[in-house]
């Protein structure tokens, strides 16, 4: 099997594939439903209000996160993401009934954004730390490529779908598809073989493991580099469904269905992205860093593209270069943090990549209205090469990170840190070693034939 899709090969992976690629089918519908309904039909184009909801959906993570991480070490993870995924299928049909009843308001959307938001803060840890029950620890950074890669094959084809969807019967069906796509993986999850699930370590109960979480990240500064350069990309740059639907809607004037095929041309980039990094065996920080500062500037070049057309061709760029710092981040956080602490580190991951979103978002929104919605892509981009710049002055500061360089043959740069540099010395200390039993040996043959 192609190394790209190796854990594939795993039924209970296959499974869980199957029935997340369906799920995250019907999350996109819902994503681009939602901020349609907010934007046409309950306010007048107010990117501020898509801000609120988009900020409320993600704020739970931010304070529920750390607490979600601890569950997530505790409890059995798969009967865990059975619960929060009908929960959230619940939320989805209830939206759906009040849209197609005609009693749908901005505050009904507001709170069923909020609910969600909590649903998803105790779904995140757990489904980022239950495909290392699904795959041995060398798959591991292909098993998260992959789930990349079906959540942006999902993105190629909901928004495409929602869009068509809201132009043909309106937003509530929408919702109400979605709320039926979550069975898929509730399904799924019932119909993996246990015996073939890996036994992860379960943290017992005891004082202070919030802050035992917390002083493993302080201590890495590999970690918390990564939450740092997500955190900031994702509170200004990672908004693509409100930018591109105020873009969409008030710069060049089109409606849902063009809308809805800005997310799925996002989507072919994201896609490639996510599959490359499947084939990825060693994810490193340095890739996190070059990946931001690539993404945000092919966000600043979109920003000013003079039509339409043009603005979608810049999303794919924009999506390679987006997925391929987020695989990247969460293949290094993963692979490089302790099982029994994977549940913790990763929820403090989600909570600084997602939950700084309620912080973002609002502020994103408020530039659409005030400076135009080319700011609110700009701003994003503008903010994601500087962050990223900053943290490879650090790095290289820090960690005493050097470049070298050749012109000759094939050119190329290439970046030296403390791995390089421990691989280096362990090759030459194997070289030593092989030349001083060469010696020895050829003393022993000589002193023979003597």
């Amino acid at each position: 099997m192609s190394r790209t899709f190796y854990s594939l090969r795993y039924f209970n992976y296959r499974l869980w594939f199957a029935g997340a690629l369906v799920a995250n089918v019907g999350t996109w519908m819902q994503r681009v439903a939602q901020d349609w309904l907010v934007l046409t039909v309950l306010t007048d184009d107010s990117g501020l209000a898509i801000g609120i909801v988009t900020g409320l959906q993600f704020l739970p993570i931010l304070l529920l996160s750390p607490y979600a991480g601890l569950l997530a070490d505790r409890l059995p993870r798969r009967k865990l993401l059975m619960a929060t995924q009908g929960g959230m299928g619940l939320l989805a049909a209830g939206l759906g009934l009040l849209v197609l009843t005609g009693h749908a308001e901005l505050w009904h959307v507001y709170g069923f954004a909020l609910l969600l938001g909590v649903f998803s803060a105790l779904d995140a840890p757990v489904r980022q730390t239950f495909v290392a029950e699904l795959v041995p620890g060398p798959d591991l950074p292909n098993a998260v490529g992959l789930n990349s890669a079906s959540f942006n094959a999902a993105r190629l084809l909901g928004p495409g779908v929602a869009g068509f969807l809201i132009a043909a019967v309106g937003s509530g069906w929408v919702f109400v598809v979605n709320a039926f796509t979550f069975a898929a993986t509730i399904l799924a999850l019932a119909a993996m073989r246990k015996p073939e699930l890996l036994g992860m370590p379960h943290s017992s109960r005891g004082k202070g493991q919030l802050r035992a979480g917390v002083a493993y990240v302080r201590r890495r500064g590999d970690i918390s580099t990564i939450l740092v350069v997500v955190g900031v990309v994702g509170a200004f740059g990672l908004n693509f469904q409100m930018t591109s639907a105020v873009m969409a809607r008030e710069e060049f004037g089109v409606g849902p269905a063009d809308y809805g095929v800005l997310g799925s041309i996002l989507a072919i980039g994201s896609l490639g992205g996510a599959l490359l990094a499947a084939r990825r065996r060693h994810p490193r920080v340095r890739l996190v860093i070059l990946a931001a500062i690539a993404f945000g500037a092919s966000m600043c070049v979109q920003a000013v593209m003079p039509t339409y057309e043009l603005y979608a061709v810049m999303c794919v760029p924009v999506g390679f270069f987006s997925l391929t710092m987020m695989t990247t981040a969460n293949s290094t956080v993963q692979m490089s943090t302790e099982p029994e602490m994977r549940g913790r580190v990763m929820s403090l991951y989600m909570m600084v990549f997602l939950g700084t979103t309620p912080i973002g978002a609002p502020i994103v929104g408020w530039i659409a209205e005030e400076f135009g919605p080319r700011w609110s892509v700009g701003v994003g981009g503008i903010a994601s090469v500087l962050i990223a710049v900053i943290a490879g002055l650090w790095v290289k500061r820090s960690w005493h990170v050097h470049f070298q360089y050749s012109l000759r043959h094939r050119p190329h740069l290439v970046m030296v840190g403390p791995r390089e540099r421990s691989t280096r010395a362990a090759e030459r200390e194997e070289r030593e070693r092989t030349r001083h039993e060469l010696g020895a040996q050829e003393a022993r043959q000589s002193s023979e034939t003597a």
